[in-house]
Parts: C-alpha cells; sequence; structure tokens
C-alpha cells in the first residue's frame, strides 16, 4: 500500500529562530527550506501528487500556488530535481494530476488531453491520472434514468470519454510516465459500471474519484461492487482518502495506493485535533502573534486594547510556555498566562482544559521524530507556518507509523 502526499508547496525554513522569529537574511525559499521527505527519515509517504492546478492554474484563476520562475523551474528541471526526491532515506515516486476540485462548477474541465499531457511529460512524472470531472453525490439507490441523475451520468460519461482520449494519445505519443484512468460515480453500481468500461479501454491502474465525503462503509459498498468487475490484476487508487483503521479492508478489494493531506492539514485547521500520537490527538496551544491575529488588530486599531499591553502578554505567555518546557514552573501559571492573553482576541471561548490536557501529557517529548527532537514544546504552539507546518511534517510522520503498523510489515 503507497501513500502520495498531495503537493501544495509545503515545505520548512531549517533557518528560523523561534525565539526571535527571524529568518536568514539571505534564505532562498525553494533552496534553501525543506520538504517533509528531506526532515524526516523515513520519508512519511511513497511520493508525492502533483495537481496541474496547484502548478499552472486555470483559466478562471489564472494562477496556481508556484510563481512564475517555479513553474518555469519545475518543467526545466523535472520533478525529481525540483522536489529533491531523492534527498531522502528512500527515492519517492511521483504521480500528477488535474487537480478537478479546483474546477468542479465549471461545466467541463479547463484543460484538454494534451494540455494534460504536456504537463505530466514535462515535469517527468512516474503516474498521470487521466483528465476527469468531480461526481460530489452519492445516491446508492437510484435509478441511473432518474432525472436528478442527468447531470452526474454527464459528468461520468465525460470523464469516460476523457479517459480513453487519454490512453490513445499516451500510446500515439509513447509517453514515458503510466497512464491511470479516473472513475467517477454516484453509488457501488456506477463505480463499478465506470471501472468495467475503463478496463475495456485497457487500464490497469485505475483511480477512484468523488469519494472523499463518503463515510468507510460506503466506500467498502463501491468497492465491493467493483469487485464483481474488476480483473485481479487491476491495481485501485483512492483520490483523497487517508483512514489507516481502514488500509487493510482497503487493500483487501485491490486497493495499492492513496492520498490525502488530512494529516498535514489537521494540525492548522481543525478545532481540536491539531498534535497526533498513536493514542491519541491533542489541541495545540493557540499563541498568535500580536501583529498577525485579525480579531487582535481590529482591537487594537479601534483602540479598545493598548498594544504594548498585548505585547506584553503575548511574550508572558511563550516565556512560561518555554520555562515549563525547561521543568521550571508548573503547569498553572502557564494556563494563567495563556488565560490572559486569549481574552485580548478569543473572548469566552476558554480552552484551559484543553491546553491543561496537552501540556501536562508532554506528548513531544516522547516522539522520537526529527520535528519534535528538534523543536520541543514549539511543535505544539499554533503561531505562524514555521510551527503549523512542522507539527503538520510531525503528524505525517506519526500517520506513517500508523499505517505500517495496520498493514504489519516494515515496508509500506
Amino acid at each position: 500500500m503507497k501513500f502520495f502526499f498531495p503537493d501544495s508547496q509545503d515545505q520548512i525554513d531549517p533557518s528560523f529562530d523561534f525565539l526571535t522569529e527571524e529568518r536568514d537574511p539571505c534564505r532562498v525559499r525553494q533552496r534553501d527550506d525543506r520538504y517533509a521527505h528531506e526532515v524526516l527519515a523515513p520519508a512519511p509517504f511513497d511520493g508525492l501528487l502533483v495537481s496541474k492546478t496547484i502548478v499552472d492554474g486555470t483559466a478562471s484563476a489564472t494562477t496556481g500556488k508556484y510563481t512564475s520562475a517555479q513553474r518555469q523551474r519545475l518543467y526545466s528541471e523535472g520533478a525529481a530535481a525540483f522536489f529533491r526526491l531523492h534527498n531522502g532515506a528512500e527515492p519517492l515516486v511521483i504521480m500528477g494530476d488535474c487537480g478537478a476540485f479546483s474546477y468542479h462548477a465549471q461545466p467541463k474541465p479547463p484543460y484538454t488531453v494534451n494540455e494534460v499531457i504536456d504537463f505530466y511529460e514535462g515535469c517527468e512524472f512516474d503516474y498521470g491520472i487521466s483528465v476527469d470531472h468531480l461526481i460530489f453525490e452519492y445516491e446508492p439507490l437510484i435509478p441511473r434514468d432518474d432525472s436528478r441523475a442527468a447531470e452526474w451520468v454527464r459528468r461520468q460519461q465525460l470523464t469516460l470519454d476523457l479517459a480513453a482520449e487519454f490512453r490513445a494519445t499516451c500510446q500515439a505519443r509513447d509517453v514515458e510516465f503510466t497512464p491511470v484512468g479516473v472513475a467517477q460515480g454516484w453509488s457501488p453500481a456506477s463505480y463499478a459500471r465506470a471501472v468495467a468500461e475503463l478496463q475495456m479501454i485497457g487500464y490497469s491502474r485505475i483511480a477512484l474519484g468523488g469519494m472523499v465525503p463518503l463515510k468507510t462503509p460506503d466506500i467498502l459498498n463501491c468497492l465491493r461492487a467493483v469487485d464483481e468487475v474488476r480483473d485481479r490484476r487491476t491495481q485501485l487508487h483512492l483520490l483523497g482518502i487517508s483512514r489507516y483503521d481502514d488500509v487493510r479492508s482497503f487493500a483487501g478489494h485491490g486497493v495499492t495506493s492513496f492520498d490525502s493531506t488530512s494529516p498535514f492539514q489537521q494540525s492548522f485547521k481543525d478545532e481540536r485535533n491539531n498534535y497526533h500520537t498513536a493514542t491519541r490527538k491533542y489541541m495545540a496551544v493557540r499563541v498568535p502573534q500580536v501583529g498577525g491575529n485579525t480579531k487582535l488588530k481590529k482591537r487594537i486599531e479601534a483602540g479598545e486594547i493598548d498594544q504594548g499591553q498585548a505585547v506584553k502578554r503575548e511574550r508572558a505567555a511563550l516565556d512560561l510556555l518555554r520555562r515549563y518546557d525547561r521543568d521550571e514552573v508548573d503547569v498553572d501559571p502557564v494556563l494563567e498566562a495563556l488565560s490572559d492573553y486569549s481574552q485580548l482576541w478569543n473572548g469566552k471561548d476558554d480552552r484551559t482544559e484543553q491546553y491543561r490536557s496537552t501540556l501536562t501529557a508532554r506528548p513531544w517529548r516522547e516522539c522520537p521524530c526529527s520535528i519534535c527532537r528538534a523543536v520541543g514544546i514549539e511543535v505544539v504552539l499554533f503561531r505562524g507556518s514555521e510551527r503549523n507546518k512542522r507539527r503538520g511534517f510531525h503528524n505525517l510522520y506519526v500517520f506513517e507509523q500508523q499505517l505500517r503498523k495496520q498493514l504489519g510489515r516494515d515496508d509500506t
């Protein structure tokens, strides 16, 4: 079972100073910052998934997350060199897709088949996923000819037609990457139909899309239906699914790979489950920068809060957190300082007990990952991208360890 991590240009700056909040003035991001696979050993994933919408954008959103210089460098160097895929303990593979979620509201994908193949070939990917169009709804009992399903049927057929064109064009152009067909559906039967047609087109690797909102029993129902038509040699990829508790069940139905950003994004997007361990998840301790918190900035600008007083409370909280990590103070003064600062920007939302749980457990001390060993308590502070991304990298490390455990072997 292979885990692919979707790229969104998430890197950390090794020169970042947590005490001064400063960086090396000579830092060049693409050259000096580090990807997760460069700072964690072994790498917390088997490969990267790179979307065309992230790199090139679309007609309605002309730019992606890459600058013009980054795009040029990716195309000129190739993905292996750009992402430094061989700088970690193990070489990684790379898969490309179109980024269908970014254009789901449009009537059709914004790219031609040849444009997508140019992207995959230009970046020298190992795998390339055919052009697809998302179907968000899931209605397992609805008849295929029901009027409500007209748009679903149209999108599925469009995806299948594009998959046929994609494979034929890949053969004609003699591409070096492995083509992967996409199955979109809205029910177990519709997914099975799509897989059957993709196999007839000639695909032996098929990605199942649109399943992110589905619960695990629904995914398994779809996989069971696909089993009825799937050639035993056909390998399945689950797009956007990261549920390590279920990987054994998924593997039993031909799933050999999946991708997700969930472990990483929970570090800064989840309200509670920010720092992961093998046994539970903890809330990160919010200590926003005075100049970086919108609510606090507005109150300062309105004259409701003195900026100097806010900075004083911020520094007091940070100082006590670090002293706590050095065993110089107990947890209660830390919690009091956090509460004092929180009142300025967080109103009545009291997180004291959640913070107490995180701080008293000190999970960062038990973690062997290089992130936690290097930065200590800073990894559980919800404060700016350098800490939040490091916590996200840590979560990827924990996810990879749990995946290995579920599979019952050392090599996933």
